[in-house]
């Protein structure tokens, strides 16, 4: 199997494959989501530590290694790479979206200087990139993305980071919205569980945006990766 027959949800079950994008490299940029210290951390809880192992396992052995050499692709080609992370201007807070102050796993208190809230080292921006602060899921509703890249002449996002059933999924559906062209890069993306990332991979793809791997993605583009 390929891009054109993963990730088929009822509505596209019989559909034609599609055909392949146009991705110009001066109209493409990429973003990367939310891959933060706090995402990275080892909880102290044994039983929440193995639950959430498979996660920690996909990030560091394929989300991490692969939006890597993705966004070293993507700068030997001269093209945008840009980044967004969850970060509250204010020490207390006040200033986040409410889905960042419901009580539960989703609240989060990150102020914008504290390092869990740092993107993680391996793919720190370079000098002179973007790097977008959110307070909300979606990198466009909470930023000025749209404007960012609309005046930079880009039309086509290519998508990585995390989670993808939620902060991945709103700013997909945001940035198509929008009427950008979104490639949602499977193996740079991870969700709390495997089974609910090939989920949201099947609910967005067609629709919102066009799913692949980084491996296709790269033939596609002809691009750099080592």
């Amino acid at each position: 199997m390929n891009w054109k027959q993963d990730y088929r949800s009822f509505y596209y079950q019989n559909a034609p494959e599609p055909e392949d994008p146009v991705l110009p490299r001066v109209e493409t940029a990429m973003l990367s989501i939310d891959v933060q210290n706090i995402y990275l951390q080892e909880s102290d809880d044994p039983e929440e530590r193995a639950r959430w192992a498979p996660f920690m396992q996909r990030m560091h052995e394929t989300v991490i290694p692969n939006t890597r050499r993705l966004q070293a692709a993507f700068r030997t080609a001269g093209m945008d790479v840009i980044h967004a992370r969850i970060a509250c201007l204010l020490e207390d807070g006040r200033d986040r979206s409410l889905s960042q102050k419901k009580p539960g796993w989703n609240y989060l208190l990150l102020p914008k200087e504290s390092e869990e809230s740092q993107l993680v080292p391996e793919l720190a921006p370079l000098p002179g990139e973007i790097v977008l602060t959110k307070t909300t899921d979606s990198a466009v509703t909470g930023t000025n993305l749209r404007l960012i890249l609309s005046n930079m002449g880009i039309r086509n996002v290519v998508l990585t980071g995390i989670f993808t059933d939620q902060c991945i999924s709103s700013t997909v559906r945001s940035l198509a919205d929008e009427s950008f062209n979104v490639v949602l890069v499977e193996d740079c993306c991870a969700a709390g569980t495997d089974e609910l990332h090939r989920q949201e991979l099947a609910i967005l793809n067609r629709i919102y945006c066009q799913v692949m791997r980084s491996d296709e993605l790269a033939a596609l583009m002809s691009l750099p990766v080592e």
